[in-house]
């Protein structure tokens, strides 16, 4: 993978250059916006890594002023913290957002899930009808407001979503989301659909229970 690494830090740039590097990627380090800019107009990358405040182009002026042929995927790397400023990212087109201070090998983790992703050309958001689904962001809406769930139902309905039209059981779904070495029971399961069904309002009619076996998540009921 080829890296474009775009942070005004110089010292966060070498960390994020030598663990590239351990996993045979090939960054290139940039301080600035503008220059970034420049770069992505005269030469193709498969991921950016984006700071958001620098100097003479902030990260978001960088995002608006890429022209839509020149867009890559891109993980936001900042120090702002605040919800807006996520979903100001992700409204952007963004497909990861990691706060500052960071987990070196948990950024090489996102890289390969989203070049994972991009690989098997797996859309970033679900989108049914008002319902929309961010799974790396690990955003919910309905009508465009944020639906609050829990980690769990959160990866629940990730992998109801991914895999709609198939029957999951429940131990299919303990071993995913719980783990395999978990010793829960299928009631735990059966406690987290309730919560996320009433958690999703109208749009819980789309998780269908399949007796004797578990649930499956449906776009059209006669499915």
């Amino acid at each position: 993978m080829h890296i474009l690494v775009v942070d005004d830090e110089e010292m966060i740039r070498e960390v994020i250059k030598e663990y590239c590097l351990a996993e045979g990627f090939l960054p290139t380090l940039v301080d600035n916006g503008k220059t970034a800019l420049e770069m992505l107009q005269r030469h193709n990358y498969d991921l950016m890594i984006l700071d958001i405040m620098m100097p003479n182009m902030d990260g978001y002026t960088l995002l608006k002023e890429l022209p839509k042929e020149n867009k890559v995927p891109t993980i936001v790397l900042s120090a702002r913290s605040e919800e807006y400023d996520k979903l100001q990212g992700f409204d952007l087109g963004i497909d990861d957002y990691l706060t500052k201070p960071f987990s070196p090998k948990e950024l090489i983790a996102r890289i390969k899930a989203i070049n994972n992703r991009v690989a098997n050309n797996l859309p970033n958001i679900y989108k049914l009808e008002e319902l929309e689904v961010n799974f790396s962001a690990h955003i919910i809406k309905i009508c465009n407001r944020i639906v609050n769930v829990t980690p769990k139902e959160f990866e629940i309905l990730t992998y109801l979503i991914k895999n709609k039209g198939i029957a999951i059981s429940r131990e299919q779904l303990l071993a995913k989301v719980w783990g395999y070495d978990y010793f829960g029971d299928d009631r735990t399961v059966d406690t987290h659909i309730k919560m996320l069904r009433n958690n999703l309002g109208s749009y819980r009619k789309h998780i269908i229970t399949v007796r004797g076996v578990g649930y499956k998540f449906v776009e059209n009921e006669e499915e």
